[in-house]
């Protein structure tokens, strides 16, 4: 009994040492930027924060796939939160969503979503206070994402519309990854007030730079994010069927984006010091965003997301100047201060 005991544990670790291998391989594969900072993160959070973010990638990929009409999205979307609550076959879910994916959605995501179902299986290993909070984040996503099916490339009605659909598919990220780094150190749970309310505004502030970034790609598969009408009591330029211009709805998005990285860095700060790893993968996701903005608010008519992406020099120079900066909130927010776009771009190669 014993020998079979051990075989079983021996057995147990060479599946999680499998799984974890292809999830590392899955975040490479469809996020650039979490693959880069989740290793970061303390190994108590780091794989469910890694599964996390597969799980919603899963819905974003609902949510993308052109061909799928309307309600069939909203229907995939129910089943998947059902299938993260352990209330839904995993396997079906999977096996329909595959044979229904084109070549419109990237390998990458036809991958993952084949791989539902060890990626379900780790989930439901997770402690009770990680997974709870995950279960909630995909409830409150797939739910917020059905709300805007639809959407095209007029954009949204206003930028009150807009802050609504980045809580659903960034903020609710935000809370959630809140919830489990509470739950992993009780001082960063101290903090938890503080946190909360500044863990909206981070998510969504990183959210709003992707709309930007994206939206020249967005359009023409025929959808945009941006707000349709940015003033009120105000005239603006408009085009032919009297929205505001892209470039006037840019600069409009870009500075609300900013607001909210500034409160994402007051978020980072409250983060104490010695949790340097946790530190370290909020402090280089926001430069990367802070950097992207400022790209993108020095060029607001740019054309294609790659005019505005930043170099692998600036990637790889944020990542080694943000470790060391973490250890002091004086270094961050000077960091800040040097990268946010409102200052000259001479600064352009730092964050």
């Amino acid at each position: 009994m014993k020998l079979n005991s051990k075989r079983s544990i021996r057995g147990q670790r060479e599946s999680q040492s499998r799984f974890l291998a292809y999830q590392k391989r899955a975040l490479a594969q469809v996020s650039r930027t979490f693959a880069l900072t989740i290793p970061f993160l303390p190994e108590q959070v780091r794989h469910a924060i890694g599964n996390a973010y597969l799980l919603c990638r899963i819905a974003d990929t609902i949510e993308d796939e052109p061909t799928l009409a309307d309600e069939r999205k909203k229907l995939f979307l129910s089943r998947f939160t059902e299938v993260v609550q352990g209330r839904s076959s995993t396997d079906s879910f999977a096996n329909d969503l595959s044979t229904l994916l084109s070549d419109a959605t990237r390998k990458a995501e036809h991958d993952l979503v084949s791989n539902t179902s060890p990626v379900i299986d780790f989930h439901a290993k997770l402690p009770q206070g990680q997974r709870i909070p995950i279960e909630r984040c995909v409830e409150i996503m797939c739910e917020g994402m059905a709300e805007f099916v639809g959407t095209d490339s007029t954009g949204l009605p206003s930028m009150k519309h807009v802050e609504r659909y980045c809580y659903v598919v960034a903020g609710v990220v935000g809370e959630m990854i809140t919830d489990v780094l509470c739950d992993y150190s009780q001082n960063i749970d101290s903090k938890k007030t503080e946190l909360s309310k500044l863990s909206v505004p981070f998510g969504r502030g990183l959210q709003l730079v992707n709309i930007l970034k994206d939206h020249p790609e967005d359009r023409k598969r025929g959808v945009t994010w941006l707000p349709r009408q940015i003033l009120q009591n105000r005239i603006t330029r408009t085009n032919k069927r009297g929205e505001p211009q892209i470039v006037t709805r840019i600069k409009h998005v870009v500075n609300v984006a900013q607001r909210d990285l500034e409160a994402a860095l007051h978020y980072v700060q409250l983060i104490p010091t010695h949790e340097r790893g946790v530190r370290s993968f909020l402090a280089i996701t926001l430069g990367l965003a802070v950097l992207t903005l400022r790209r993108i608010q020095l060029n607001p008519g740019f054309q294609k997301g790659d005019d505005v992406k930043i170099s692998r020099r600036q990637v790889f120079g944020t990542v080694a100047t943000t470790r060391v900066a973490v250890r002091s909130n004086h270094a961050l927010n000077w960091l800040f201060n040097i990268a946010k776009p409102t200052l000259n771009s001479t600064f352009k190669s730092l964050w």
